[in-house]
């Protein structure tokens, strides 16, 4: 069979191409990748390194290798899920054949806009208040091969509202479905302390919660695996 008779194929060929076609911006310098604890290949501590390609690895085989939506979230206030977030769509994006998007979510206390070097014009919460913007207006390049940045964006009051929104549920499919081979990154304020997080948790396809290591209890554990919901959750990393 010839590729252009297989639907699949030819995706995953155009999906191929468009990888090779991504306009990048200067690259982040290893010194630079360390100032901001950003995991890359060479770095002196190859355990960190390891772990989140271990975690990539446990969830790529979850899904049969379908792409899919993350969503990372800490327990706690300062858990540690936003430095998570940003080092699972680095290790995503050190596979070639592969994208990563991270989506900033955490609108009072964003931390993508770092990887920018420059104020965005426009973020997520202008996508989903402007039917004028198009998806392609709040996507922007990380100075990381192959992984794309959504910032919060201007207006941070009221998320609830925003991501229940008719266009934040089109949004998500559409940045999932773009591209069959990009893993989609959201940065999530903590699940069991906001609306928005169990909002988002239900918009993503899996979970992944943070736990600051003898910062929280057992039952605030449980209680964010709850608010998240069990079938959710793909597991728990505990942060030190």
């Amino acid at each position: 069979m010839i590729e252009g008779d297989n639907p699949r194929v030819s995706r995953k060929v155009q999906a191929n191409g468009q990888i090779k076609q991504m306009a990048e911006i200067a690259s982040l310098s290893p010194a630079e990748l360390d100032e901001l604890k950003i995991v890359y290949p060479g770095m002196t501590n190859t355990s960190v390194l390891n772990t989140f390609r271990e975690i990539r690895t446990k969830l790529v085989s979850g899904a049969n290798k379908n792409n899919f939506v993350l969503m990372i979230s800490s327990i706690c206030h300062e858990g540690g899920g936003s430095f998570t977030a940003l080092n699972m769509a680095a290790v995503f994006a050190l596979d070639k054949t592969k994208t990563a998007l991270l989506i900033d979510c955490n609108l009072y206390q964003p931390t993508a806009d770092k990887l920018l070097g420059v104020e965005p014009d426009f973020g997520l919460t202008d996508y989903l208040v402007n039917p004028d913007l198009d998806v392609d207006d709040i996507i922007y390049a990380s100075g990381i091969d192959r992984l794309r940045v959504i910032p919060v964006g201007s207006h941070i009051e009221g998320g609830a509202e925003y991501f229940t929104s008719e266009r934040m549920c089109q949004f998500v499919l559409s940045v999932k479905e773009r591209y069959p081979d990009r893993y989609i990154i959201i940065d999530a304020p903590p699940v069991g302390l906001s609306a928005e997080g169990k909002i988002l948790a239900e918009l993503s396809d899996y979970l992944v919660l943070v736990v600051p290591y003898g910062k929280v209890t057992e039952q605030q554990i449980q209680a964010g695996v709850s608010a998240a919901g069990e079938d959710k959750v793909s597991g728990i990393i505990f942060n030190n």
